[in-house]
């Protein structure tokens, strides 16, 4: 689980980053990301009924987008993010069809072009 300073969580913080940040698709994700004035980059994560009406395929997705970033993004690890960011990361329709490893490179990827690592 990811520790609670890097959670996005209040309401007001999330509308601000869909109403001012700046998107970024993906094959089966969108990125919303926003500068914040904090030290710690933040995270929410968004899985809709439009990727599978069963909680236990969206709560999956979750948890497998949660495991990649605490794993691969902490403030000290190689792949750190540079900047500290309020990031909202949407899955679509077809990411639960993925397979792990490969959801895990295209965030990657998504990160390496935006030069956030």
């Amino acid at each position: 689980m990811l520790p609670k300073i890097n959670r996005l969580t209040k309401k007001k913080d999330i509308d601000l980053v869909f109403k001012k940040g700046r998107s970024f698709k993906n094959d089966f994700l969108v990125f919303k990301t926003m500068k914040n004035h904090l030290k710690e980059s933040r995270f929410g994560f968004i899985v809709s009924k439009k990727v599978s009406n069963k909680a236990t395929v969206r709560n999956k997705v979750k948890r497998r987008l949660r495991s990649i970033i605490l794993n691969n993004f902490k403030k000290n690890s190689p792949n750190s993010i540079k900047k500290p960011l309020d990031i909202i990361i949407i899955a679509l329709f077809g990411i639960e069809k993925k397979e792990f490893s490969e959801v895990k490179s295209n965030i990657f990827k998504v990160f390496e072009k935006l030069n956030l690592i």
